[in-house]
């Protein structure tokens, strides 16, 4: 342990100062610029078309910052800390107020429910092997890099708080004291506001203590200028749960006004002891989530410390909670997930966010659609800081092939040379690896096939971390008129877990691929799904296996762009399971206004999160 000169109380613990007793600074990787992979619930503009097919367009930050100005709210897939060093570019100081349901130290934070099918067949989705390296990561040296990691992304947070921003984190009996300790430092200990009691009932047991029914909700504000909107409650608790809860409703500054006169309710300024209940197993709201919280008590977090318009964000966004209740208030807002399944679900649950229960009304639906928002990641430039942390030191040449080497051991292939489009031979098969930084494209696999074929091998196997749209069915056409085996397989972000490597668990899972037929008549398109094919269903559980009945049933959504321009895809028709309706439908019609060549754009995404997609050029007149 470091000499450390004490001059003021703080939190300790191993890898907070380096070896001569200096606070180690915060990472701040970056700033990286966003992909941004999917649009919703935005029309097209424009009819500009670019010349490259691209999988994505790349996020500008130059959209205004209201929803008049043209903001989008962001889903953002990545690792938190990483997004966030990306964000303090355009956001530092801009968020009015984050809240984060971090870790809690137990392995239930990446495990959900997911269903199966028309028959809702249910099944436990285990950590994808990222989110178990987020877990050992968080876990992995025990307390200490637990709070490592909390203290680097609180410092950020901080930075991205507005003036008037405050911060709530939720916690339970493991960590929070530790992590109130450490806000103190990182915040200010003038700058705590209040220890929130979220008390829950639940089924007790008996054992040698008292029973937890209890979270608590630790809230700090940038400085003494933050927004607060003072809520009420009923003067007694018997009243709290009728009475004033179907008589009133908050009005844009956190305050219960009569339904029927528009006149405040009496009441008595709200304790910091909430007593909310948890979401019922078989409840609406509920989504499989173990972790997943009731949006009544987001909504007083909201109503309190913003205002209409304000900027929230969710680190730690999980199912999508602050999200939706964020949307349903009129809020803006940012999410951010390590998780791919949890950024679908959330997807879906913002997409049917007009069926859910409406905040402010009790007993109404919601009945408004999702305003526009967007779907972004960091892709390629994840891969490349991966990719210089891990091959560090060395020109470019050697870096390359150390690189090359590095994938093909994980396949179990060796490196070979002499050769300009391929990179190394597994058995009988000849192996092309592709870059970190670009997709797959088809004229590589055409280069790679050809070069296959002069050297008289029979089977090829292409391994990539993206793929040119629609490459799967244009190359294996190609591949076969030239008598070449070809396997595409996908290189798995878990190459990037040093642990995982270790290991041995990385899969490289071959390419799912789908077909469709479409049909014309006049001026109107159907495009119906006709099939969708996972090869590598040996790799997947029994128990997951036994639930799937037909194709379909491994198909959990899909989505059509049905004038898409070489950029960003615009969903413009959806079909997805939902908990109460599990039906999916598999044509999907649009009727253009003009005539004209077009490009359709197709998404399918399976059970697991993983999504396959394809273009296809159409004529109408």
């Amino acid at each position: 342990m470091p000499k450390i000169d004490v001059n003021k109380t703080e939190l300790v613990w191993i890898g907070k100062y380096d070896e001569e007793g200096r606070l180690k600074p915060v990472e701040r990787p970056g700033p990286y610029p966003f992909q941004i992979v999917e649009v919703i619930n935005q029309p097209r503009k424009g009819n500009g078309e670019r010349e490259a097919l691209t999988l994505f367009d790349y996020w500008k930050g130059d959209e205004g910052e209201s929803f008049e100005e043209g903001w989008k709210n962001k889903l953002i897939w990545g690792d938190n800390k990483l997004v966030m060093s990306s964000l303090l570019e355009k956001f530092a100081g801009k968020i009015n107020l984050i809240y984060i349901d971090p870790p809690f130290a137990t392995g239930a934070d990446f495990k959900f429910k997911i269903q199966v099918g028309e028959e809702a067949e249910e099944i436990t989705k285990e950590h994808s092997i990222i989110e178990e390296k987020a877990y050992r990561d968080t876990w992995g040296r025990g307390l200490d890099s637990y709070l490592q990691m909390m203290y680097e992304r609180l410092v950020l947070m901080k930075e991205l708080l507005a003036e008037n921003g405050s911060i709530y984190v939720h916690l339970d009996w493991h960590v929070g004291h530790y992590v109130k300790v450490m806000m103190d430092e990182v915040f200010g200990y003038e700058n705590f506001r209040n220890e929130i009691v979220w008390r829950y009932r639940r089924w007790n047991i008996e054992s040698k203590i008292f029973n937890r029914s209890h979270d608590i909700i630790l809230w700090f504000s940038k400085n003494n200028k933050y927004t607060w909107n003072q809520m009420y409650e009923p003067k007694s608790p018997k009243s709290s749960a009728q009475g004033l809860a179907w008589k009133s409703v908050f009005d844009e500054k956190g305050k219960r006004r009569s339904i029927l006169t528009g006149e405040p309710t009496k009441g008595v300024p709200m304790s910091d002891t909430w007593e909310i209940s948890m979401i019922n197993p078989v409840a609406e709201e509920r989504i499989g989530f173990d972790t997943q919280k009731p949006e009544d008590l987001l909504k007083r977090i909201i109503l309190a410390s913003s205002n209409l318009g304000d900027l929230v964000a969710d680190f730690f966004c999980g199912s999508g909670t602050t999200l939706a209740v964020a949307e349903k208030l009129g809020r803006r807002w940012i999410g951010c997930d390590l998780s791919r399944y949890a950024i679908h679900i959330t997807r879906k649950r913002l997409l049917e966010i007009e069926n859910s229960k409406d905040l402010e009304n009790e007993g109404s639906k919601y009945s408004k659609k999702a305003r526009p928002f967007e779907i972004l990641n960091l892709g390629k430039y994840e891969r490349q800081l991966w990719q210089v942390k891990t091959f560090t030191n060395k020109n470019e040449k050697q870096a390359l092939f150390e690189y090359l080497a590095f994938i093909l051991k994980l396949y179990g292939a060796e490196p070979i040379s002499g050769f300009t489009h391929i990179h190394g031979k597994k058995s009988n098969a000849l192996v092309y690896v592709g870059a970190v930084d670009s997709p797959v494209t088809i004229q590589e696999v055409v280069d790679a096939i050809k070069e296959c074929k002069s050297q008289a091998q029979t089977e090829l196997h292409i391994l990539g971390w993206e793929w040119e749209m629609g490459l799967n069915d244009a190359i294996q056409e190609i591949a076969k008129r030239e008598g070449i085996r070809l396997k595409l397989r996908i290189i798995p972000m878990d190459v990037l877990d040093q642990e995982a490597v270790r290991r041995g668990d990385i899969q490289f899972f071959e390419l799912a691929h789908f077909k469709v037929d479409i049909t014309r008549k006049g001026k109107q398109i159907e495009v119906e799904l006709k099939d969708f094919v996972i090869p590598h269903t040996d790799l997947i559980p029994n128990e997951v296996r036994e639930k799937i009945k037909k194709w379909s049933d491994w198909i959990d959504y899909w989505a059509v762009d049905f004038d898409f321009k070489n950029d960003t895809f615009n969903n413009g028709w959806t079909s997805y399971r939902t908990k109460k309706d599990r039906k999916l439908s598999l044509k999907a019609t649009h009727t253009y206004e003009r005539a004209g060549k077009y490009k359709i754009f197709v998404k399918v995404i399976d059970i697991f999160g993983i999504d396959t997609s394809q273009v296809f050029e159409v004529e109408v007149r």
